[in-house]
């Protein structure tokens, strides 16, 4: 579910790290779940934006992707090296390279998306299943 709803969005997320969300979302729906990758695809935009620090990184050009180039900004903690003190408002919108989709975005989304199914309501749906179910 976690790969369907984040499509082709770069992110840092492993095979660990996917199946570490299953576990950690054992009983959600998949509109749960569609809701946690929703919010955490914004912390990106949401570190842009309040940010005090940049520093400068590698990165492909936004003209060309073929073309790597040195001078992108991405936000920072104030005590990274080459940190400068900006805002989002400051940085040149050609320059701007934004953070992808990490671990830590999907717990912070996650610790605030409760799931919309209770336990009750999954044991009603198994016993349904079970007396009305389809054979296969």
């Amino acid at each position: 579910m976690f790969r369907l709803h984040l499509g082709s969005t770069p992110h840092s997320l492993t095979d660990a790290n996917i199946q570490e969300l299953a576990r950690k979302t054992e009983g959600y729906s998949g509109a749960d779940i569609s809701i946690i990758v929703r919010d955490s695809l914004m912390q990106p935009v949401r570190k842009v934006q309040s940010a005090t620090h940049f520093k400068k990184v590698c990165g492909p050009s936004r003209t060309n992707p073929n073309i790597m180039t040195d001078d992108l900004l991405t936000p920072c903690s104030p005590g990274d090296p080459g940190a400068m003190e900006m805002t989002w408002m400051d940085v040149p919108s050609d320059k701007l390279l934004e953070p992808v989709v990490c671990m830590s975005d999907m717990l912070r989304s996650l610790a605030t998306t409760r799931p919309t199914v209770n336990a009750e309501d999954l044991l009603k749906v198994k016993k349904f299943s079970e007396d009305f179910g389809q054979e296969s």
